[in-house]
C-alpha cells in the first residue's frame, strides 16, 4: 500500500504560481510513475502531467504545457507539479497518483493510489 498526501494547494491570483507537493509514505516511490490530475467542480477528473519511474520522462496534458513542471525526489519519497503563470480554469481539486509502472502514462484508470486533494483556486 501507498499512501499518498497533497499540500500546498490554495488561492492565487491569475498569473500567479503554486508548488503542489505529494508525500508518499507505506513504500517508496522509486517503483512507481507518478501522475497529477484535477477535476473542477461539475467536470471530469482529467489529467495534468505525469513523471516516469525514473524521472527521465515527462507527460503533460496540452492546456498545462509550458506553465506546470512535474518532477520528483525518490530520495524524499515526494512528487511536486510546479504551477506557474495560473489562470481561473486550472481552479480545481488536485490529486497525486501512483502507478505501478516505468512509463508516464496519463489515463487514470492505470493509477493504482490515488491521494484525497487539495484545492487550487485561482482567481481572475
Amino acid at each position: 500500500q501507498v499512501q499518498l498526501v497533497e499540500s500546498g494547494g490554495g488561492l492565487v491570483q491569475a498569473g500567479g504560481s503554486l508548488r503542489l507537493s505529494c508525500a508518499a509514505s507505506g513504500r517508496t516511490i522509486s517503483s512507481y510513475a507518478m501522475g497529477w490530475f484535477r477535476q473542477a467542480p461539475g467536470k471530469e477528473r482529467e489529467f495534468v502531467a505525469a513523471i516516469s519511474r525514473s524521472g527521465g520522462s515527462t507527460n503533460y496534458a496540452d492546456s498545462v504545457k509550458g506553465r506546470f513542471t512535474i518532477s520528483r525526489d525518490n530520495a524524499k519519497n515526494t512528487v511536486y507539479l510546479q504551477m506557474n503563470s495560473l489562470k481561473p480554469e486550472d481552479t480545481a481539486v488536485y490529486y497525486c497518483a501512483a502507478d505501478y509502472t516505468a512509463t508516464a502514462r496519463g489515463m487514470g484508470h492505470m493509477y493504482d493510489y490515488w491521494g484525497q486533494g487539495t484545492q487550487v483556486t485561482v482567481s481572475s
